[in-house]
């Protein structure tokens, strides 16, 4: 007794092919000798011999080489090779080959479909008619005993899924050269194929994830502003590609099946805001405080000291100078740490420890609590002062004495609270 997914098979085909070549034109003798001849046609003794012949123009596949180019299959080397891959599932996280179980795919001749679709067929244990003609049961040897040479049969059927001996790629798949040391040319040649079962199996999930009725119901109840416990997911931005044109079976089997159409994700680079203060890696006087956005500050400064003046109006005057640097220091100290609060990921280990207390907020009690590190703030401020002037002023920079190296070091000791 045959399989009940063997019967439904043929009685489809049988109805299939009745619809096809039966017209309403016909007599009632006509109708009869078409009925005859498709039972005729789709007798196993006679349905099986020629499937058998035809397998061979149907290859399964993981990873078609017509998602590549539709021509891609055969070229002046023969066939492009025929890809089985098999991989173990790992719980890895990555979407890879074994990780998602997928339905082999099939291309070739789209008049030998039919042929794929016999040998997919689920039997009772749950096994296709393909494992059972591979591993020789006594299911398929019943069903191949009917059309008489079990052995030529079963070896018509598993062209289907023959390998070649040799690696056969071709012109139109994309060609990666990578490099190996222990070869003697130096490199294998890869083709990059496009994995035809995560590529359906995601639009499946996606259209499941977009149009099931569940995203239906809780999308109506959003619509009208009512509440509902558990929410739903939406796919934004994505983008349907075309395999085939008009010709989906010439591409593959599953292209056929999904009309050709797959989804693709957006892939995009993330979108990173604009940074307007450089963040400190190895000094924060050197790598964010920048001599020349204070130049009308320390040429304003040059100019009182050059004046050989000594009196209340030019020491303001100098007191003013030097604390528009401070100001400017105490602007960045803040654009610094605000950045480096929303940034938690890195930290520069370079930086000097007093300015580790200093700028990262998560050293926001330790610097509150010991203020040693101040000390060496404040001298740290003072030189880049002393150096910053010399650097805007050049040549024309004047030696700074050490009574007013000290007027610099006070002035900014004197605001220590505002660089806590």
């Amino acid at each position: 007794m045959l399989d009940a997914a063997i019967e439904t098979f043929f009685v489809e085909r049988k109805e299939g092919w009745l619809k096809k070549n039966i017209k309403a034109s016909m007599t009632e003798g006509e109708v009869r000798d078409k009925t005859l001849e498709c039972e005729e046609v789709f007798a196993l003794k006679n349905w099986l011999p020629n499937a058998a012949k035809r397998a061979g123009q149907i290859s399964l596949s993981t990873h078609p080489v017509t998602f590549s180019h539709p021509s891609a299959r055969k070229n002046k080397n023969g066939y492009a090779s025929s890809i089985i891959a098999k991989a173990d599932f790992r719980p890895d996280g990555f979407l890879r080959t074994g990780n998602v179980q997928t339905e082999h795919d099939a291309l070739g001749n789209a008049a030998a479909l039919d042929v794929y679709k016999f040998l997919t067929l689920v039997m009772a244990d749950g096994d296709t008619l393909l494992h059972h003609l591979q591993q020789g049961s006594e299911l398929a040897i019943e069903l191949l005993e009917i059309a008489g040479d079990v052995e030529s049969l079963k070896q018509g059927f598993l062209e289907m899924v023959v390998a070649n001996d040799e690696a056969v790629t071709s012109s139109k798949i994309k060609q990666v050269y990578f490099p190996v040391e222990e070869e003697k040319e130096g490199y294998h040649l890869l083709s990059v194929l496009s994995h035809s079962g995560h590529l359906f199996e995601m639009r499946k999930r996606l259209d499941h994830l977009r149009f099931s009725d569940f995203t239906k119901e809780k999308r109506e109840l959003r619509k009208n502003n009512k509440y509902t416990e558990t929410g739903y997911q939406e796919i934004y931005n994505l983008t349907t590609i075309g395999y085939g044109g008009t010709k989906p079976q010439n591409i593959s089997v599953l292209n056929n099946q999904n009309a050709g159409k797959a989804h693709l994700l957006l892939s995009m680079p993330p979108e990173l805001s604009p940074r307007n203060t450089r963040l400190p890696t190895r000094n924060f006087f050197g790598d964010v405080l920048y001599p020349k956005q204070l130049q009308e500050t320390f040429q304003a400064f040059h100019r009182l000291i050059a004046a050989d003046y000594n009196n209340i109006n030019i020491r303001k005057g100098l007191d003013y100078r030097i604390e528009e640097y401070l100001d400017y220091l105490i602007l960045k100290m803040w654009q610094v740490r605000k950045a480096f609060s929303e940034q938690t990921h890195s930290r520069p280990e370079a930086l000097p420890t007093y300015q580790k207390l200093w700028l990262l907020p998560e050293h926001e009690q330790d610097r509150l609590d010991n203020q040693v590190w101040l000390d060496e703030l404040i001298r740290e401020a003072a030189r880049h002062f002393n150096a910053s002037y010399k650097r805007v002023l050049g040549r024309s920079a004047m030696e700074l004495g050490d009574d007013l190296y000290q007027r610099v070091t006070l002035i900014v000791e004197q605001s220590k609270e505002a660089l806590l």
